[in-house]
Parts: C-alpha cells; structure tokens; sequence
C-alpha cells in the first residue's frame, strides 16, 4: 500500500502546495504546544517562588539571626537567589542600623564572598550581575573586585562597576575610579563618572587635587566640576589657584564652588571672576557672589546687570533681588546705570520673586531719597522705562517743602 504522498503525486505540481500547508499546519500546532509548555512551566515557577517568599517573609527574623541554619538555603541555588533579592532590595530603604544588620548578614552567610568570586572569574553578563550586586550591598571588601571590573573589556561591565563604585560612596571607592581615569583615561561618558566621584569625594575632596593637578584635557575638567559640587572652606587655596587657570571650564568651576565653600577671600575672587573674557565664567561668578548673600558683593553684581550676555544679566538680575537688605537703595542704582537690558533683566527677578509689593512700600516710606528721586523711581518702576538722562547745567537740587 502505497503512502499518501505517493497517491498525491498524480496531482503533479500542487502537491508541492499541499506539503507546505501540512508543514505550516505542523508548525503553528508545534509553536502553540511550546507557548502552552512555556506558560504552564512559568506559571509553576511564580507559583513556587511566591510560596518561597511567603515563607521566608514569614520567618525573616530566624533567617537573619541565623536560628535558621544558613546550609538549609544556601546550598539551593533557588532559595539562594531569593534571599539575597529580598536582602538587596531592604538595603535601598534601610537605616544605619537595618543596614549594618543586613550588612552582617551577608558576610556571616558568605553572599558577598560568592559574588566577589563570581565578579573576579565570570565573564558577561553572569559578572556584571554580580557586579551590580556588589554596589548594591556597599560592602568595603567589594571595592577590589569592583575596581577590577573597571578594566573589564565589555563595556556594559565597566558601566556595571562604576555604578557600583559610585553606590559604596567611600573615598576608598572613589581612589580607585581616579586611578583607573589617570590611567586609561575617560573611556565611558563623563556624566556616569562626574556622578559617581561626586558620590565618593563627597566625605574627603581632598583626594582630587593630585589628580587635577596632573590630568589633563576632559579629565581635569571632569575632575573640576566634582571639585565644584563637593568643595569646603578647607579648600579655599586650592580654588584660588583654579580661579587663575587657563582653562575657561576650571576658572567656571571654580566660581561655582566659592558659593558653596565660602572661603574667606571669596568675594574678591568671584568680583575678579565676574571680569572675565567667557561669558559662562562671568555666568557663574555672579550666581555664586548671589549664594554668597553678601552686601560686599552687591556692587559687582550690579556690573553684571551691563554684561553683554543675556544670561549673565539675567542671574544678575535674580542675584540683586535675592540680596539681603533694603531693596530701595539697590534699585535706585540700577536705574542710575542708566542700562535698558539691565532694568529689564533686573524688573524680571522681580516680578519671578514676587518681591514687587515688597519693593513699592519701600519706595514709598524710603527717608533716604529725595522725594523726586522716589517719584521717578516709582514711575520707573510701573513703567519699566529709564527717565531721560538730564543735562549736567540743569542739575539742581530740589529742596522738599517744610510742613507747618
């Protein structure tokens, strides 16, 4: 008895077509048999991990204690993955005690032992994975490892260890992220970099000046602007010397971490600054005399109000307002600059500060001004006009009528 295919030969070339419906048939029934299989067998496994997790929320305390003896789940890689999950995820919302609790937990149970292993002999992504666990945990005794990532020719890995290094927030970690930039250079974005030394400099910024002082090109100004966010007064004769630097972006970092170390000299440097030939130097150099909420600094931000760049007037502007003090006195000067831009600039801090009612009354009750001074200057001020300029001969002095 011959097979069917032998009886549909006699229908010549459409049983060609009659195969490869009865192929596709096969196909799509063999791809639906595989999605069912693939459901039912992910659906077993939620199952049990949920039942897993319920279990060990259940009895979370034994665990960490160790009343629980840790062979029970260390040695099933099923179990082992969920704790160390749970763990990981504590740490992002734990305090300084829940933290050194987990912390020692780890270490007892030997987790951060296996992924130090794991982040030193794996390759791909088994060793970013257990890189990106190692940040997580914060844990000292992972910096090594994680610095060796560093180097690690992936650069997915290398993104993984710098995150990583970043989390630990230690000048250890951040000695060893220096290290690897002086040697190989920025070899992954700036942004990654800057944020994890910002991380780590933060509790010692003193580790960055033999770095800055001998790197170069986009590493020194990288290096900069994390010395920008995490300086102190204790580095008041360093950011002296970047104010004097040849490069425009160090001089601009410069500027902007006077505001926040507020050294002794800092309205000197930041009045020498707001000079300069880059207009994004001057930009920071007033905004951080602004921060500095200091009176000294009030006639060199009142220069800024004439700069060329609109920006710099602009936070000049905002800077003025921002000024502690009687408002009157400052505004009067601003409109004895004479400058359009500058009034304009200066009327739009104020109104963005909600300071304009503020700045009527003083007007109107300021003793020091002459009464047609405070006219003028109020009619400026609902105008938003400069009054014409009057002739130097026609100057007189206007004496106020005495009450009887």
């Amino acid at each position: 008895m011959g097979s069917i295919f032998d009886k549909l030969l006699k229908f010549g070339p459409s049983v060609l077509v009659v195969k490869a419906i009865i192929a596709a048939i096969a196909a799509d029934f063999a791809l639906v048999a595989a999605i069912l299989v693939r459901r039912a067998y992910r659906t077993r496994y939620f199952h049990k991990r949920d039942e897993r997790v319920f279990w060990m929320r259940q009895n979370w305390d034994d665990l960490i204690s160790g009343k629980i003896p840790y062979e029970t789940w260390r040695t099933k890689p099923f179990d082992r993955a969920i704790v160390e999950e749970i763990v990981l995820d504590a740490f992002e919302a734990a305090g300084p005690q829940e933290s050194a609790r987990l912390l020692a937990f780890l270490r007892q149970s030997g987790l951060i032992e296996k992924r130090v292993f794991e982040a030193r002999n794996m390759r791909g992504w088994r060793r970013r994975r257990a890189l990106v666990a190692l940040g997580r945990t914060r844990a000292a005794e992972g910096v090594p490892a994680l610095a060796d990532g560093l180097r690690d020719k992936n650069q997915e890995n290398r993104h993984a260890a710098l995150r990583g290094l970043g989390r630990m927030g230690s000048p250890e970690a951040g000695t060893e992220i220096l290290d690897w930039i002086a040697e190989v250079g920025l070899v992954v974005a700036s942004l990654p970099v800057q944020n994890a030394l910002i991380n780590c400099c933060r509790e010692r910024p003193q580790i960055l000046i033999p770095y800055l002082q001998h790197s170069g090109g986009e590493v020194r100004e990288v290096l900069a602007r994390v010395m920008a966010e995490v300086a102190t007064p204790s580095l008041e004769s360093d950011l002296i010397g970047l104010s004097e630097d040849e490069l425009p972006e160090l001089r601009a970092a410069a500027a902007r971490a006077m505001s926040s170390a507020q050294p002794y000299h800092a309205v000197d440097v930041l009045a020498e600054l707001s000079k300069d030939k880059v207009w994004f130097v001057r930009l920071r150099a007033v905004v951080a005399m602004g921060k500095l909420h200091n009176e000294l600094a009030t006639p060199h931000i009142l220069q800024g109000l004439c700069d060329s760049n609109r920006l710099v007037r602009m936070r000049a502007g905002e800077a003025l307002v921002a000024q502690p003090g009687k408002m009157a006195p400052v505004f009067a000067q601003v409109a004895a600059m004479q400058d359009r831009y500058g009034l304009h600039a200066y009327l739009a801090a104020l109104e963005n500060a909600g300071a304009r009612a503020k700045l009527e009354e003083e007007l109107a009750h300021e003793k020091s001004l002459k009464k047609i001074e405070r006219e003028e200057l109020q009619q400026v001020l609902q105008s938003g006009k400069l009054p014409d300029p009057k002739p130097a001969g026609d100057a007189e002095e206007t004496v106020e009528p005495v009450a009887r």
